[in-house]
């Protein structure tokens, strides 16, 4: 159960290729992102991952916001933020490290992410941890594949398109 410890910031990022885009964050980093678009679905998203009521003050949030912008237009391949872990549970914290370090423009399945942190067995369990990654884009889980090579999931507006398309942002290549 989160701990309600820290103020938690937040603000939009708008005018992006995928509409308005929510961003939160602690002074230990990132907490949140979200791209429904929807500001009291967000505050409730990250109330319950943190614990605290988040405070609308995009300036706290700005260079998250101005890094989101400038990826979706092509002009960032690489994250220069902190990263709030401690919102994630141990496991979730190790499988999405993992994923985190998976490259812009590259690809890796759930099933490489389990061996990759120690636990083969765990894929299905890699696959939940990246269903329910509270910062997508930042935490690139789009950059995960089925062990099958092909797109599973993805808990955005236009679900796997959604997904596909930022992979294509990426110059990945699916098939």
């Amino acid at each position: 159960m989160p701990k309600k410890t820290k103020t938690i910031w937040m603000g939009e990022v708008a005018g992006t290729p995928l509409g308005e885009i929510w961003v939160a964050g602690s002074p230990d980093g990132v907490t949140a992102v979200n791209l429904w678009g929807d500001r009291l679905r967000f505050a409730a998203l990250v109330r319950a991952l943190t614990g605290s009521d988040p405070v609308y003050d995009p300036a706290q949030v700005a260079e998250a916001a101005r890094q989101l912008h400038e990826y979706l237009g092509q002009q960032r391949t690489v994250f220069d933020l902190a990263v709030d872990w401690s919102v994630l549970t141990p496991f979730q914290a190790a499988a999405l490290r993992a994923v985190y370090a998976v490259p812009y423009g590259r690809l890796a399945t759930y099933k490489e992410i389990a061996q990759h942190i120690g636990r083969p067995a765990a894929v299905r369990a890699v696959g939940r941890a990246n269903a329910t990654n509270p910062m997508p884009i930042i935490i690139p889980c789009h950059r995960i594949l089925g062990t099958d090579g092909k797109l599973h999931g993805y808990g955005a507006p236009g679900g796997l398109e959604t997904k596909a398309w930022l992979l294509r942002l990426e110059g990945s290549w699916l098939l």
